[in-house]
């Protein structure tokens, strides 16, 4: 037996199981960010009620994807279970904020420092250990269908608030432009994506990547505060 793997779908329940403990009488506000915005957006199409905004920092949906692509999807899947992937130790947490700031230049030391103290664990050595899944790295098996994730916003009622970055590689992992969009604008591919929610708009944050939160967090709280507000 292989163990649990983490799907979309796990993680939908994962949040359900969450709000059903912390706010079981009443909706929510939601944030999240990438991954974590992906899955309050599908989180509020199949529990609309349960959602009284959300903000999606990032988190657009993924490349669509056929389905002439599961076939290897799966195969890179099954191999990778039988080669999990693992964190590796970081000899301090000095060594988490300098990978942290390798990944993101534009983060500053002490916000480094700060996540680092967070993310890992100091162990009695001196070393530090990441505390996050590394079940996360693993390839997902499953077919994204797009049609379905639209399905999914279409039932979206809550108002929607979608925070891109101007420095973002997302808009360009999402794909070509939607016929008779103008090629200058870069985010033509999201706002193509974003006409399907209801009551969604977009909003941008200038001079940050996607990790637009940690690269200017007073412009993204003074993009979101009033919206939740």
């Amino acid at each position: 037996m292989v163990g649990r793997r983490l799907l979309f779908a796990d993680y939908l329940a994962d949040l359900d199981a969450l709000l059903d403990r912390l706010a079981p009488d009443e909706p929510v506000r939601l944030v999240g960010h990438s991954l974590g915005g992906n899955v309050a957006m599908l989180y509020a199409g199949v529990r609309p009620q349960r959602v009284a905004r959300l903000v999606s920092l990032e988190g657009f949906g993924i490349p669509a994807e056929t389905a002439d692509s599961a076939p290897d999807k799966y195969v890179r899947w099954l191999d990778a279970l039988k080669d999990p992937p693992a964190f590796r130790t970081y000899a301090s947490l000095a060594a988490v904020a300098d990978r942290l700031q390798k990944n993101n230049p534009r983060l500053a030391r002490e916000r480094a420092e700060f996540l680092a103290a967070h993310w890992a664990e100091a162990q009695p050595d001196g070393s530090a250990r990441l505390g996050s899944d590394p079940r996360h790295k693993l390839p997902f098996p499953i077919v994204y269908r797009m049609e379905e994730v639209l399905a999914i916003w279409k039932r979206i009622f809550a108002p929607v608030l979608w925070v891109a970055a101007s420095e973002s590689f997302i808009p360009r992992w999402l794909g070509a432009h939607p016929e008779g969009e103008a090629a200058t604008d870069s985010l033509a591919g999201v706002r193509a994506r974003l006409a399907q929610v209801p009551q969604g708009r977009l909003v941008t944050v200038e001079e940050a990547g996607h990790m637009l939160h940690l690269d200017r967090p007073e412009a993204v709280a003074a993009a979101i505060e009033p919206f939740l507000a």
